[in-house]
């Protein structure tokens, strides 16, 4: 029975937040559990512990007698994640350049022709940029970190759709990898610095749409 509940609860969870991430629900916007009930048609349990997780990650705020509002991502916040995944990035990149091979360069090279391939598709397009990203930290074998990575990643990707969902198909050059292969090429010529110039430049790049 606790099984089934779980699983009913990340139907919602999954669902809900992937509602947010195409644009079903907006920035501000007030989810009504009750409505949420319906729309599923499971209990009440499942649907309001999906939605006290989302609470939980900051995905959702909870207004009580009200609903659940959708956070609105600032401009400052990107500002400050993607001050924090620099930090991050530029450490792990550091710590593992000396660890860099060949197989490693390679790895980056798919996952850069991916992100080139698909930038048709957004969403395709930021899962190939973000495995672009957690490759390349790979070389310092922290996984921990990469995990913390990942999960900033999922925080930006509802930004990404908030401020750059409209704008999509009017813009053929996506503004995430422009500076891919400047990094892949630095790292191949053992210029660390270089690769780390290129990464913030990669991310000044995100300030476009926010």
């Amino acid at each position: 029975m606790k099984k089934e509940k779980n699983s009913l609860k990340s139907i919602v969870y999954q669902e809900t937040l992937d509602g947010i991430i195409r644009g079903e629900y907006k920035a501000d916007q007030i989810l009504n559990e009750a409505e949420l009930v319906e729309k599923f048609g499971f209990s009440k349990s499942p649907v309001r512990e999906a939605l006290i997780a989302l609470c939980n990650e900051g995905v959702l705020k909870n207004i009580p007698r009200y609903g659940y509002q959708v956070i609105r991502l600032t401009g400052r916040d990107v500002e400050e994640i993607l001050r924090y995944r620099l930090i991050l990035e530029s450490g792990l990149l550091r710590e593992g350049a000396a660890h860099v091979t060949d197989a490693y360069l390679s790895r980056l090279e798919q996952l850069d022709a991916l992100c080139n391939a698909t930038v048709d598709d957004m969403w395709v397009h930021w899962e190939h940029n973000v495995n672009f990203h957690l490759a390349l930290v790979s070389c310092s074998g922290n996984a921990y970190a990469a995990g913390q990575l990942k999960k900033t990643m999922d925080i930006l990707k509802r930004a990404y759709a908030q401020f750059y969902w409209d704008k999509w198909d009017r813009q053929n050059n996506p503004f995430d990898m422009g500076n891919h292969q400047q990094i892949i090429a630095c790292l191949k010529a053992g210029d660390l610095e270089g690769a780390l110039e290129h990464l913030s430049l990669d991310f000044q790049d995100f300030h476009t749409i926010s």
